[in-house]
């Protein structure tokens, strides 16, 4: 039994919140020009980003073998 799959649904979610939050702070920032709502927005979208790159190499990362083309 692997934890592989259970791994990319957590990481999955985790870009969702990251991306959301990040989105919610840039709106916040957008209306009141408050300067940590614009490091909260940035540093979640990097987060965000930096996940999702971890999730699609995550194979690799894991050092499992590539799946094998259908």
């Amino acid at each position: 039994m692997s934890l592989v799959p259970f791994h990319r649904v957590l990481i999955a979610s985790a870009v969702v919140f990251c991306a959301g939050f990040s989105a919610y702070t840039l709106l916040s920032y957008a209306r009141t020009r408050g300067t940590l709502d614009l490091v909260l927005g940035l540093g979640f979208a990097l987060a965000a980003g930096a996940l999702l790159v971890y999730l699609i190499h995550l194979r690799r990362f894991l050092g499992l073998p590539r799946r094998p083309p259908r």
